[in-house]
């Protein structure tokens, strides 16, 4: 479907004009839901045992299995323009979110894994590993939501002296092209409604901003100890918003959900172009802790 044809036509017809609506429509991206008790038939499944190809080992790193997270059957979520998700098969997330976490600062990734079952796999309900204790299993359905980029949303109480000047830039020049922002926000969120309860889990739409800020900062250390640049102690902040403001066209959230139990929320993200290529293994993945 065309979303943003369909957000053009609603936005013309309100009146806002039409420089306005072809700017804001290149900030605003979807994301897919994932909720219990929409109703309908379920778009994926949260804990209990996942469905494996017939024959496939459980996801490990080391010695000890990875926990099952959730799993989408991508022909049941709806389409995203832009957006490379599989048309069909399934979507298996696994996460061992304590090594997760502490594997993060040496770099490591091993605690994370994204399988992708091909339709028309046999699959089976695999057997769950030695002392490994599923999580409740409950189904999710899936609905549109409307994203903007992080950095639309500024603090009131947040002296614009405390931002660096490229993110001052960043505002001066939204305040000049989009007058109407509020206007067009609340037309994209009557559209596609931010939901009522707690999500399981989004897909697709803008990476977190604390897991984009790694990101840069990764990147521009590796850029610097490759000997490519060399960043002022003094301008690191501001070299790390242009690098993240740079990146997020690059990268997507392929996976953001929380676990209220266990205190924690999971991130996996890939750049467009792996998830186009099924290159999955190449996603990362990022533990963040409430407490």
């Amino acid at each position: 479907m065309d979303h943003q044809g369909q957000f053009r036509r609603a936005a013309l017809e309100s009146g806002i004009p039409d420089d306005e609506v072809t700017a804001f429509t290149e900030y605003l991206r979807l994301s897919i839901r994932l909720s219990g008790g929409s109703g309908g038939a379920p778009a994926g499944q949260f804990g209990g045992l996942p469905r494996l190809p017939v024959g496939m080992d459980w996801p490990s790193a080391g010695a000890g299995p990875l926990p099952f997270v959730f799993s989408v059957a991508c022909a049941s979520l709806p389409r995203v323009d832009g957006f490379g998700l599989p048309a069909d098969g399934s979507l298996l997330f696994f996460l061992d979110h304590e090594r997760d976490h502490l594997a993060a600062a040496a770099g490591e990734h091993d605690y994370a894994r994204v399988v992708y079952v091909p339709a028309g796999a046999d699959t089976e309900v695999a057997e769950a590993p030695a002392d490994y204790a599923p999580g409740e299993q409950y189904d999710v359905g899936a609905t549109l939501v409307a994203q903007l980029p992080p950095w639309f949303e500024t603090d009131e109480d947040e002296d614009e002296d405390d931002l660096s000047p490229f993110q001052q830039q960043l505002l001066i020049d939204l305040e000049r092209d989009l007058p109407r922002l509020d206007e067009l926000s609340a037309l994209a969120d009557a559209l596609w409604p931010p939901g009522e309860g707690l999500a399981g889990a989004f897909i697709g739409g803008y990476v977190d901003d604390e897991v984009m800020t790694s990101i840069a900062e990764q990147t521009l250390a590796g850029r610097e100890k490759a000997g490519e640049i060399v960043v002022p102690v003094a301008k690191w902040s501001s070299h790390v918003e242009k690098e993240k403001h740079q990146l997020t066209s690059e990268w997507v959230s392929l996976a953001d959900f929380s676990v209220a139990d266990e205190l924690y929320s999971g991130s996996f993200v890939t750049r467009h172009d792996d998830l186009t290529a099924r290159r999955l293994d190449k996603a990362l993945s990022v533990t963040r802790f409430s407490e």
